[in-house]
């Protein structure tokens, strides 16, 4: 050990290099600066410097929309597991035990009641986190139930979608979801309740051919990607260059296929407006 370094371990008011949080900077994944993890927690998770909204979770988005933060955490349904035995590079069901093992989900999607500005709601988010948000049979089963729970409640459903599309491993039971969850919108529309669906990065497959697009109010966060196949499937099919910043949010408001784009941190209250505006018709009629 040299000098110095005998020094510098026997001064207590310097820190030794061991002792130094892992977890005081974050690395925005866009431009690549480093924030301070406690600043990027209180904004939101999303950059300081660039404004790009980095993926979040269900109990993030929850505590961010709720009044109070407080709400209540609607059971996760029970489906059958592994219906089709399946088995790539690894069993299915291990694959759901590491998702499960990585986070507090039971699946990719989690519904909750709340109040936001007032208004009570019910609220969807599906965590990219898991199996990449991926639409399966408990996904499908969880939306059913969210929209079932407004109805009882009298209130709008509300759907953060983030999605890789369906889940494979559960093959044509995944893409029977896309149906069911029409019909489940149907009903609340039947129910004279609102619908709203605010798309997050990235929103994908089957989950934007069905209940990510069928919304009475169509929002984005900054920049997401949204769209059915990717990009580079799209230009190999129609042999055309795609045109700059397509599949994100503000290409699709340009192009008529959302009503707005909303930076989170205005989320909660451009929610507690629509909700309000939406309710208010609905009490009209």
């Amino acid at each position: 050990m040299s000098w110095f370094s005998r020094v510098r371990n026997s001064i207590p008011l310097i820190a030794k290099r061991d002792t130094t949080p892992d977890n005081l900077w974050h690395k925005c994944k866009a431009c690549g600066e480093m924030v301070f993890a406690k600043e990027f927690e209180d904004n939101l998770s999303v950059c300081p410097k660039c404004n790009y909204h980095e993926r979040i979770g269900a109990a993030a988005r929850f505590a961010m929309l709720f009044d109070d933060k407080i709400w209540e955490e609607l059971p996760a349904p029970v489906v059958k597991e592994d219906p089709l035995k399946f088995r790539d590079s690894k069993k299915y069901v291990d694959r759901i035990k590491a998702a499960r093992a990585a986070g507090t989900a039971t699946d990719a999607l989690t519904n909750a009641l709340g109040r936001i500005q007032g208004h009570k709601a019910v609220v969807g988010v599906q965590d990219f986190a898991f199996m990449g948000g991926s639409m399966g049979m408990a996904v499908g089963e969880a939306f059913i139930r969210g929209t079932e729970r407004a109805i009882a409640e009298k209130c709008p459903y509300v759907i953060f979608t983030a999605a890789g599309g369906a889940r494979m491993q559960e093959g044509i039971l995944s893409l029977m979801q896309m149906p069911r969850s029409t019909v489940a919108i149907s009903r609340l529309h039947a129910a004279g309740l609102p619908y709203i669906v605010v798309l997050t990065d990235p929103t994908t497959g089957g989950v934007t051919a069905s209940y990510a697009m069928l919304g009475d109010i169509q929002m984005a966060e900054p920049n997401a990607l949204i769209g059915f196949a990717g990009q580079r499937v799209i230009e190999q099919t129609i042999r055309e260059k795609l045109p700059e910043g397509f599949q994100r949010s503000e290409y699709l408001l340009e192009h008529g296929m959302l009503d707005m784009v909303v930076e989170r941190k205005d989320l909660r209250e451009r929610l507690g407006s629509v909700i309000d505006y939406l309710m208010a018709a609905k009490a009209a009629a």
